[in-house]
């Protein structure tokens, strides 16, 4: 069969959208978040229900086309795309149900954590989806999902409930508790390793608002560790991403702080409103605020929309950790300064909730890691990569506190290695046995791979 049949054939099985090089509107629809990258992938399909996923995994299957499954687009690795294969992409897979009654919604894997929500919020209700309005539901729930209410309510994982998946030979089962038991605790985790995630139940939580936004601090090392050392100790509905970084040219800063380095810290409190400025009274001791935009807040404005167009180019290393104590914030504070180009070590707080389940219980087991630290440097063209990739290695090293745990979702492509170090101990095994019986040709390969047992 020629290649023209063959696509004529998928078309007339799918009822989504079949795009070729020769299409309209394959160059936007070939495009992820992640920059320097020209992907060109040989098809990309729009499903829009199981059966189309399931016609587009069985057609790349049989014509031995690399496969890849995107819904944001927000991999570090570019897991969203491929070159010269087939793409599977769920955008169009967009409905959501909320039942208020039961605090719960099935959620469809093409939607982004801003539109989800803002949908649950009309109900007073949430679940955690990190904290990128743009990242997609699908890519960050099967990773672990660690974000602004994970301290509080747990990851995105610890409030799944169910799952549709349409696997490697075209069937479509549901995994939960009850029904392929096996999947259901591998998709908690495990990545998108074992089929294309459609549909998603969650339970949801009570939400009527946060008190959040920007903290912007000058970067001390005792403001630092002290950031840090308040967020561990505060109650677990506090929740802050510190990012130690070159303060960009903001409107609301004066001009003469721009460059200088700072902690741009993004805060969450979904405690009780009027204890809020007792929980946050410490950060705020920590230095004469630069900007604070700390308020009450509907919980969907902390997920602002991205720009569309911006697609970073950068190198960047994650680890998890147990302290950032005031020698150690002083070697971070010193290398940010040393260095040059918009650069950041980012450190969020853990625990709470996330440590409150058993590590064997998810495939996410880094349950007792207290800290999780990413370090970043964004590259001015390829020539400038080398430079960026050995600050970022050098600064990572300093961090390091010889645990070899990272969290999958923050990965780039960094090797098997590093792919390992996600999933420690026997998690490692269970997965590799787990996707032995759901994809043993290892078809979902274009991802964190685990490849199958035996």
């Amino acid at each position: 069969m020629s290649v023209s049949t063959a696509l004529d054939d998928l078309r007339a099985r799918v009822r989504g959208r079949v795009v070729t090089p020769a299409d309209p509107g394959y160059d936007a629809l070939r495009v992820v978040v992640l920059g320097g990258t020209d992907p060109r992938p040989a098809v990309v399909v729009r499903p829009l229900d199981d059966a189309d996923v399931a016609a587009a995994v069985t057609f790349a299957r049989d014509a031995g086309l690399p496969l890849a499954v995107r819904s944001g687009g927000h991999s570090g690795a570019g897991h969203g795309t491929v070159d010269d294969g087939l793409v599977v992409d769920l955008r169009d897979l967009t409905a959501l149900d909320v039942d208020p009654g039961a605090r719960t919604a099935w959620v469809e894997a093409g939607l982004t954590a801003g539109a989800v929500t803002a949908a649950t919020a009309a109900h007073g209700l949430a679940v955690g989806f990190g904290d990128t309005g743009s990242v997609g539901v699908s890519g960050i729930t099967l990773g672990g999902g660690v974000g602004y209410l994970s301290r509080a309510h747990g990851l995105t994982v610890d409030n799944l409930l169910a799952a549709d998946v349409v696997l490697a030979d075209g069937r479509v089962v549901r995994a939960d508790a009850e029904q392929h038991p096996d999947l259901f605790w591998a998709l908690r985790g495990g990545g998108g390793n074992f089929g294309v995630v459609t549909r998603m139940q969650f339970r949801l939580h009570p939400l009527d608002g946060v008190v959040g936004g920007m903290l912007l601090l000058p970067a001390t090392a005792p403001a630092v560790a002290g950031f840090l050392a308040a967020t561990r100790a505060a109650p677990d509905e506090l929740s802050a991403i510190v990012n130690v970084m070159p303060c960009p040219p903001l409107p609301f800063v004066p001009a003469e702080h721009h460059g200088s380095l700072t902690i741009m810290a993004l805060v969450c409190w979904s405690g009780p409103a009027e204890d809020a400025d007792a929980v946050l009274a410490p950060l705020r001791a920590l230095g004469e605020p630069l900007a604070d935009l700390v308020r009450p807040v509907p919980y969907p404005e902390l997920f602002p929309p991205a720009d569309p167009e911006y697609h970073p180019t950068a190198v960047s290393r994650t680890l998890l950790l147990d302290e950032v104590d005031l020698p150690l914030a002083e070697r971070v504070v010193a290398r940010l300064e040393d260095a040059d180009g918009m650069r950041v070590v980012q450190l969020r707080a853990l625990g709470g909730a996330i440590a409150r389940v058993d590590p064997a219980a998810t495939a996410y087991a880094h349950r007792s890691a207290r800290l999780m630290g990413n370090v970043a440097a964004f590259v001015d063209g390829p020539a400038d990569r080398v430079r960026r990739a050995e600050w970022v290695a050098g600064t990572a090293a300093l961090l390091d506190q010889g645990d070899p745990g990272v969290y999958v979702n923050f990965l780039a492509d960094e090797g098997q290695e590093r792919v390992r170090a996600a999933y420690p101990g026997a998690t490692w095994d269970r997965l590799a046995a787990v996707k032995a019986t759901y994809d043993p040709g290892n078809l979902f390969r274009r991802n964190q791979n685990v490849p199958p047992a035996g």
